[in-house]
Parts: structure tokens; sequence; C-alpha cells
């Protein structure tokens, strides 16, 4: 499997540092893996972060209106409490930082870890844990449902409410009502290959694709033959409202890629979202199609949900400006 890098074991650090040179706004912190903004801001800190591999979350969502740091781990590994406690270092302005935290036990115990170092230093930190995919219940990588692509409208909603000059509790308060609110399904047609590992951690037939797989490589639901996207739309939609019911509700729809899907494909999907929500009753208020949360090559796409109410949409209207998403 070719791919455009160097050494394996300085992908992250290298990818790391074209951000940082890219985008002069940001920061790199070598060693700690942290991309932070240069100009916080007089308001509450946010900070997310996971394993490396699902670009451009997390460190494209760091800018204003959106995350103040994003802390990288290895590929596909948790960052470890160290980095995560610099990345609260660097957020906290005096306000006090938010965690957003993918519901990953690796992820879920360093941020933990790292959120009781910075409140020893006298840090006010609050967390909350995504975990959007209706998929399945448990997994191999989590204890209870998988956080995926639903996080970046985490980022985006708390993001605004901090931007606003609200305070922790309050930007808390938003984050955890968009979680209660969000739920997300995805597909694979394709594996992905790790660097440095030189062969795919997984195998689909030529005509196999597998429902519900995450963004690991973890199990899916079910492996069936490819259907056409309309039936795709259905099924992954059909799953989301069996755990969710939005019927009669307006919602933020995103149409995600999972790195190896063409945008010609992910907007083919978006049109049969749409089509299918209308007919199940439901109003779509605002649409992001596109690559949000990937897994590094993946042929594959996810499907998002986010009921709205009058504060969520002013919310998501906000503007940001982030190497990932500027409005």
């Amino acid at each position: 499997m070719k791919k455009l890098i160097n050494k394996p074991e300085d992908v992250v650090s290298e990818m790391l540092q074209g951000i940082a040179k890219a985008h002069p706004e940001l920061n790199y912190t070598p060693e700690l893996e942290v991309i932070s903004r240069k100009e916080m801001g007089n308001q509450v800190g946010i900070v997310s972060g996971g394993g490396s591999g699902h670009e451009p979350a997390h460190a494209g969502y760091v800018g204003e209106g959106m995350l103040s740091a994003a802390v990288s781990g290895n590929v596909f590994a948790s960052p470890s409490p160290d980095r995560v406690l610099k990345g609260i270092q660097l957020a906290d302005t005096g306000k006090g930082v938010l965690l957003v935290i993918k519901n990953y036990s690796g992820d879920v115990m360093n941020f933990t870890m790292a959120q009781e170092l910075a409140e020893m230093e006298g840090i006010s930190v609050r967390s909350v844990v995504v975990k959007d995919d209706v998929a399945v219940p448990d997994s191999t990588f989590s204890t209870g449902r998988r956080g995926i692509a639903g996080t970046v409208f985490v980022h985006k909603c708390a993001g605004a409410k901090a931007a606003s000059g609200a305070d922790l509790d309050a930007v808390a308060e938003v984050a955890q009502k968009v979680i209660d609110n969000v739920r997300s399904m995805g597909m694979a047609m394709s594996p992905c290959v790790l660097p440095g590992v030189g062969k795919p951690g997984f195998t689909l037939d030529e005509n196999e694709v597998e429902i519900g797989m995450g963004i690991h490589g973890e199990p899916g639901v079910n492996r069936t033959e490819m259907k056409p996207a309309k039936e795709i739309a259905q099924l992954l939609i059909d799953k989301i409202m069996d755990d969710y019911d939005y019927t009669n509700s307006e919602v933020a729809v995103m149409v995600n890629g999972l790195g190896g899907t063409p945008l010609m494909e992910l907007y083919v999907l978006e049109n049969d979202v749409c089509n299918y929500l209308e007919q199940r009753g439901v109003k779509i208020y605002r649409s992001y199609v596109g690559n949000f949360m990937t897994s590094i090559e993946m042929a594959g796409c996810s499907i998002s949900l986010l009921k709205l109410d009058d504060e969520l949409k002013e919310l998501l209207d906000a503007p940001c400006n982030t190497p990932a998403l500027k409005q």
C-alpha cells in the first residue's frame, strides 16, 4: 500500500507541523502533539482530541468559534494524559476549560486523568462525553456507544457559545444538549491501512459492505451486498430514527465521508438523504457534506442528525474560522 509519508513513526508530528505551517494563526507544541490557537480570546477554552487518522478531526477544528486546542495521539490511539494536560494549560485563559471526549475507553481514561491533574493546578475543568453512534450498544473500543462524526456538531455549538462570552457551566450545558440530540450511523465499503502496517485491518468482499462499522474498523451491525445510494440512505436513517424519532423536528444533517469516498458520491447520498427525510416528516435546516471525521482512506460514510431549537440554530450559524470549517 503506497502512502505519501516519510517514516511511519513520524507521521503524526510531521502532519501537525504541516498544519501549523499552513495556518500561521495556529501553534504546534512538539512532542506533546498539540495544535492550539495563538490568540485564545477572553473566553472559556475548549479542548478535544483523540487518535490521529481521522483528519480533519481534531486539529482541523482549532480556531475562532470552535476549539481552543486539539490533542493528537498516535494513529487510532488515545493521547496520553500529559498531552491532554498541555492542551488544557494552553486553552485556559482563567475562565475554565471544557473537554469534549469521544466515548472510547482510552480517551475517557486519559482525558479524565488530565482533568484531575489540571484541577490540582487550580484550573476549572468540565467534561462531556460524545456517544452518537447508534450502530451498536457496546464495542471493542468503548464502554457504551462510540463517539463519531456528531462530535463536530459539539465542537461547533460549544465553540460558538464560548465565543459569545458564556461561562463554563453554560458552555458545558450547550455541549451536553447537542450530545443528547445528535445521532449517527455509518457504513464501510473498504478497509483502511495504518501507516507502517502495510495491510488492511479487515477485509470485505468485492461487492460487500459493512453497516455500522466504526471509525477504527470496529465491528458493525451486519455485512450485506452493496446497494444503491438511495437504499443506503434509507437503511442508515431508519437505524438512526429507530433510536431517536426526529419526525416533525428541524435538524442539521451531516453527510460525512470516511476518507476514500469521492465528493460526487457524498452529494448523491445527500440528495437521497434529504429526499428520504422529507418523506419521513423531518425538516432540514442546514446540511454539511464532506470529510469531517475520517478513517484514513476508508471508503464509506456516516450520517448524523442533530435536532435543533432556536439556540442551537443560532450557534450553528455563528461564524467560525478553522482549517476545516469556515463560515
